[in-house]
């Protein structure tokens, strides 16, 4: 009887983990990879990419986020690009806004400090802690990084609008778009921030369960934010700032009428409708 009690039997032991019989340990490990990570999973990626952000020195922000702000100025120069050389056919916008991705390929691929992204992966850990020297950190991180992007807006924007540096027709579509990416009110350029901030936020939120198709998420989550007249705070102030170079617009229009709306919105949309919720997600162990 003691012998048959002590004989394993094979409903035991349900909750821990099974490793196919037939796999080699390698096998069985290369198996755990392809799957698809969980939310949990992606919580804690996310949030030990925050961490290692939080870490970093104020100069290596600084000089992450103004290389950041400049390269974010070649979305302007690849959608006027497109712009200028497609007939004013109704699928124009479609095919132009493919070059709104261009800028945040740069600095996604490139690792540089991008403001939108920090709405994400700063927070995590924050919410995660919730203690006064990860919130110090995490307005440090923010204040840097987000000057040093909106400079390098300035000078790239400065530098296109009192250069010539392209043809006039490129600049006509410069100007042309930039108009339409800043005509809107405060009011609507917070809500469509919110968009942008939430699909910006997204796509970091799925980059790391993406694997091989990393550009394709950027390159559709981005085309989307263009397309959709969704308002960035980094790219749009390229846009803004162009059209204050120019002399179409005040400096504090500039300021006040986009990057300022622009930038509510982008936190708002990526820290309440992404990091919080997701954090909400992944510590209460649903969702995978």
């Amino acid at each position: 009887m003691s012998d048959e009690r002590e004989e394993p039997s094979a409903d035991t032991d349900d909750d821990s983990p099974a490793h196919t019989p037939d796999l080699s340990e390698a096998e069985d490990k290369k198996v755990e990879e392809e799957q698809s990570l969980d939310a949990r999973t992606t919580y804690e990626v996310v949030r030990r990419e925050g961490e290692r952000e939080l870490e970093r020195s104020s100069s290596a922000l600084a000089w992450s986020g103004l290389a950041a702000g400049l390269a974010m100025g070649f979305s302007l120069v690849a959608q006027g690009l497109l712009h200028s050389h497609l007939p004013d056919a109704h699928w124009r916008p479609l095919v132009v806004n493919l070059g709104y991705a261009v800028g945040f390929l740069i600095v996604i691929l490139g690792s540089q400090q991008l403001f939108t992204e920090n709405t994400l992966t700063a927070i995590v850990p924050l919410l995660a802690r919730r203690d006064r020297t990860t919130l110090g950190n995490v307005a440090r991180l923010w204040a840097v990084v987000l000057a040093a992007n909106v400079l390098g807006a300035l000078v790239f924007a400065w530098v296109i609008a009192r250069t010539q540096l392209f043809d006039p027709e490129v600049h006509h579509s410069f100007a042309e778009l930039s108009r339409e990416a800043t005509k809107s009110g405060f009011g609507i350029t917070v809500l469509r921030a919110v968009f942008a901030g939430w699909l910006i936020a997204l796509m970091v939120w799925m980059l790391p369960a993406a694997q091989t198709v990393h550009v394709w998420v950027i390159v559709v989550v981005t085309w989307l934010v263009g397309v959709g007249h969704f308002s960035h705070v980094v790219a749009g102030s390229v846009e803004a700032f162009y059209l204050a170079a120019t002399g179409e617009e005040s400096w504090g229009g500039a300021l006040g009428g986009f990057v300022l709306p622009a930038l509510l919105g982008n936190v708002l949309g990526g820290t309440a409708l992404v990091a919080a919720l997701n954090h909400a997600q992944a510590v209460s162990g649903e969702g995978s």
